[in-house]
């Protein structure tokens, strides 16, 4: 049986996190007190191998993930928790309880709240070994039915994906960088890349989950150098149009949206540090990563391979993800040009291709193009599913939502106008605020839909 250990922090006294103390101060917490809170709060797990691991707090999500791990429970990420999420939640794993560190959670499960005392144990626990085949968790995407799809991880290719992201972005196993996480632990991003990557490369990780800039600054600040922002581009836009300085920064990683080159450019000039982004999806783990200052094509990780698949009608326009970590083919579903047997272009996702009048495009492309536009802050397109939602002027052309304080519809038409086909520009294009975008800086397309649907209605006579 091929173990591999839960964390690879080599002594006793090695720092596994930072968190803030009840002085306010931020300590630092070894291997030695991060077993020890494993190994109490696995002894208050109830009965259930289903966990929901809700604590805001990212030491206490990694000590509950840690506990789950070492009885042998399984941690259940879900894209979200409404009412009819938990029901499938909870069909899918009967008995499956919550672990939270909110005193005001509703959730309509059992629950195990977060012990407030800090653990007195003072032995020095071996650092225990999990059955790479060991499935531990389980993360959920909402398919093309809106119903979350279940994606079960093993120990063994969540080790290898994280490892793989550490050697690709050059950080060496066992230095003593901190990650801090503008992205929560629950989203398979946060979950690999400030979680995982720290525990098998041994570095430590922030508690905090910072979302404003202030915030984001304030929690770097706390923690000793080398520090890497694992961020997104929602929050890094928002932290360099701020104009609060950031602390000396190592590397700052985006994912959740591919970035503007212009964008990534005044990212690494504000931070003077270097930006990487990472690709993958849920089914995958991460597959691939660039430096976006230096070229838009992304690089494979190490031992991961694409190859083309031709379906039964000749088509060729999907792609296979195989080895490395990638236990199991999986076909991707996003639209990828391979330059060579390393390197890709994307073109967005193989679902989100518009045909108008004959003329093909990804609306991926269409708010790539869009967010480049000078004193576009953010934007997207979107377009109805059905012809019957023409009825309401949403399906008879594209329609494009955008935040452009200092922008008219005529200025930002006649800049897309340079770049675009008349049958792709946006009507209507409704300036607002804010999109509607979660807090890993995604835009949910029911979310949007319904801006969309609540401003044409308003506007209807």
């Amino acid at each position: 049986m091929h173990t591999i250990p839960l964390i690879t922090h080599g002594s006793s006294d090695s720092v596994v996190a930072w968190r803030t103390a009840g002085s306010g101060v931020t300590v630092a917490v070894t291997r030695r007190q991060f077993l020890a809170d494993v190994m109490a709060l696995a002894d208050r797990y109830p009965a259930g191998q289903g966990l929901l691991n809700l604590c805001s707090d990212r030491y206490r999500f990694s000590v509950g993930l840690g506990a789950a791990i070492v009885t042998g429970r399984i941690s259940l990420l879900p894209s979200t928790h409404t009412p009819g999420v938990m029901r499938q939640i909870q069909d899918y794993s009967p008995g499956v309880f919550c672990l939270t560190d909110n005193a005001e959670c509703s959730l309509a499960l059992p629950q195990l709240r977060y012990p407030d005392e800090q653990t007195n144990d003072s032995r020095d626990w071996p650092v225990p070994h999990i059955n790479a085949r060991q499935t531990f968790a389980v993360l959920f995407t909402s398919g093309s039915t809106g119903e979350p799809q279940p994606h079960p991880k093993t120990w063994g290719s969540m080790v290898g994906c994280v490892k793989a992201e550490a050697e690709c972005f050059g950080l060496t196993p066992g230095t003593a960088c901190t990650l801090i996480g503008t992205v929560p632990p629950q989203h398979s991003y946060g979950f690999e890349s400030t979680v995982h990557m720290a525990w098998q490369n041994g570095f430590a990780l922030s508690h905090t989950h910072p979302f404003y800039p202030a915030d984001i600054v304030a929690a770097l600040a706390a923690v000793p150098a080398p520090r890497v922002l694992i961020s997104s581009p929602v929050h890094l836009r928002a932290l360099i149009e701020s104009g609060v300085k950031t602390p000396e920064l190592h590397l700052i990683v985006s994912a959740t949206a591919p970035l503007t080159p212009e964008l990534a450019h005044s990212i690494e000039t504000y931070c003077n540090a270097p930006l990487m982004e990472i690709y993958g999806s849920t089914e995958t783990g991460q597959v691939a990563s660039r430096r976006t200052t230096s070229g838009q094509a992304w690089q494979l990780f190490s031992d991961v391979r694409f190859t083309r698949v031709v379906d039964d009608n000749g088509d060729d326009q999907r792609t296979r993800a195989s080895g490395g970590h990638v236990e199991t083919p999986i076909i991707m579903s996003d639209l990828i040009e391979m330059l060579d047997e390393r390197r890709f272009l994307l073109h967005g996702r193989l679902a989100d291709m518009v045909n108008i009048a004959g003329k093909r495009h990804s609306l991926a492309s269409l708010n790539h193009l869009l967010n480049s536009i000078p004193g576009v802050q953010d934007g997207a397109f979107y377009m109805a599913d059905t012809p019957d939602a023409s009825a309401n002027g949403l399906a008879a052309r594209l329609a494009a939502c955008v935040v452009a304080p200092t922008l008219d519809a005529q200025r930002l038409i006649a800049a897309l106008r340079e770049h675009l086909d008349p049958v792709f520009l946006p009507r209507p294009l409704l300036f607002v605020q804010a999109l509607p975008r979660n807090n890993t800086g995604k835009l949910p397309r029911e979310d949007l839909q319904k801006l969309f649907q609540d401003r044409v209605e308003r506007s209807s006579p």
